[in-house]
């Protein structure tokens, strides 16, 4: 484990390299229409993630969860994987982390559920270095289901802002 106070190295200017990264990434995989690029610029983003998050209600876990989901996504990209998890599962939707997902294509359903476990952690975590790193992810991971599918991302932004109205009015 790292010792977060004695490595060294600032957070804010960790955090600031990895969004100026993510955003850059987002640019060029708009500008290329490549969401393989966006992951690949978003994994700094999700690596620092998984250190920073402290263990505790699952937190830990859904970090640890969004590095597998983007290396596995960057992977089905790279070999071409398509599989439809409706078809699968026998069933249009998926009930994840409090929110229901519609079901897809299996590239389609890696970027949403990192946003979502990205936004989930957003109010789970108590850090303000956690919270940034998950809301760079959620943004890079919204741009990604764009580059996939442009269609299926009007679902998802609206499925995120639903889940996020929801879970802000619990707060309140």
């Amino acid at each position: 484990m790292i010792n977060k106070s004695t490595s060294g190295l600032n957070p804010t200017v960790i955090c600031t390299i990895t969004t100026i990264l993510a955003l850059i990434g987002a640019f060029v995989a708009m500008g290329t229409k490549s969401p393989l690029l966006m992951f690949i610029f978003l994994l700094p983003t999700v690596i620092y993630e998984v250190i920073r998050t402290e263990p505790g209600a699952s937190t830990k876990f859904s970090s640890i969860l969004l590095l597998i989901i983007v290396v596995l996504e960057i992977i089905l990209i790279v070999f071409g994987v398509n599989y439809d998890l409706a078809k699968f599962f026998g069933e249009e939707e998926k009930y994840v982390a409090g929110y229901t997902l519609p079901l897809g294509d299996v590239k389609v359903f890696g970027p949403l559920l990192t946003a979502i476990l990205a936004t989930v952690l957003v109010f789970r975590t108590y850090g303000t270095y956690t919270r940034w790193l998950s809301i760079v992810i959620a943004l890079g991971s919204l741009v990604a289901v764009f580059l996939i599918s442009p269609t299926f991302f009007q679902q998802a932004l609206k499925l995120i802002i639903n889940g996020l109205f929801d879970r802000m009015s619990y707060g309140f």
